[in-house]
């Protein structure tokens, strides 16, 4: 058996805004209808966290509920956690329509910290990244120049951006070329 490893295997990118490999994180995707309030029951068992309001990442600890659409949510667990709350999940819904499936080695996570991180995310990816439209908790589903990628606000400095495994690479790229260009000055 092998060694997992994350995407980018630890990569950083350090300056005024640092660029980083999150590591190893346990990803579950659930489909079904999120106002069934089972399904509900059975994501908050998993990770503990609240249901999160449309279009939010509700996080507690190192797990989080986030809202991807009216029939998907990501559930965020740490990464040897994720076949016991695929366990929860599938026990919780039994004999009910849902689709729980562990995509923890088909995604990376990257997080974006510093005083212009929402500002690193605006320049690639079609969002109002102003704090008065994108505040904490905040989470969307978007691309970040080319490539298709989720991210939400942790807090006022740090965004984390989840994408494909097979685009980490660009990605991190991506985000790492556009913290070095500096800020913009348009959000502040």
């Amino acid at each position: 058996m092998s060694n997992a490893i994350s995407a980018l295997n630890g990569r950083r990118a350090d300056g005024a805004v640092t660029v980083k490999d999150a590591g190893l994180q346990g990803m579950i995707s659930v489909r079904g209808d999120l106002a069934d309030k089972a399904l509900i029951k059975a994501c908050k068992s998993v990770t503990g966290s609240d249901a999160p309001a449309t279009g939010q990442m509700a996080v507690k600890g190192a797990n989080g509920f986030g809202w991807m659409s009216p029939d998907e949510a990501l559930l965020l667990v740490p990464y040897l956690y994720v076949e016991q709350g695929l366990e929860t999940l599938n026990t919780a819904m039994a004999g009910k329509h849902f689709l729980a499936s562990n995509v923890s080695d088909a995604r990376a996570r990257i997080v974006v910290s510093g005083t212009y991180a929402d500002e690193v995310i605006a320049k690639l990816a079609p969002v109002d990244m102003h704090p008065d439209t994108f505040a904490v908790g905040d989470f969307r589903r978007s691309r970040l120049g080319q490539v298709a990628a989720a991210f939400w606000k942790a807090d006022e400095t740090t965004i984390h951006v989840i994408c494909f495994r097979s685009v980490a690479d660009y990605a991190f790229d991506l985000l790492a070329a556009s913290a070095a260009a500096g800020p913009v000055g348009y959000l502040r």
